[in-house]
């Protein structure tokens, strides 16, 4: 298990944005995680080989998973942010063992995970 760090939480009128970072390791595949108060983990997008992404329907049109391989830096790039998006996000990583990675936005897949960056939209 890998211990990784987020960065980039913040609090936010509705409506603003908010670029969420995570530096990791090399593993391939890699996602985005939420839980608000009182509520289940929930996926929020994923990345996996061949820059393949995957995102719950919340997200779409909004978010943008991205990645910095140099850097072994995660982006999660939030736009239009409403209240209902606040909550502490995780970024989450598992080595690759077969050919492709899950990409299914199950926090049971992942074993490396970040302390969580707070996010305030009001």
């Amino acid at each position: 298990h890998v211990q990784l760090v987020e960065s980039g939480g913040g609090s936010v009128q509705a409506g603003g944005s908010l670029r969420l970072s995570c530096v990791a390791s090399g593993d391939a595949c890699m996602a985005w995680f939420r839980q608000a108060p009182g509520k289940q983990r929930e996926g929020v997008a994923a990345m996996g080989k061949y820059g393949v992404t995957k995102y719950a329907d919340f997200a779409k049109g909004r978010f943008a998973i991205s990645k910095d391989t140099a850097k072994n830096t995660l982006y999660l790039q939030m736009n239009s942010l409403s209240p209902g998006d606040s909550g502490m996000y995780y970024c989450a990583t598992y080595t690759l063992r077969g050919l492709a990675c899950r990409m299914e936005l199950n926090p049971a897949d992942f074993q490396n995970w970040g302390q969580g960056t707070q996010v305030t939209v009001s």
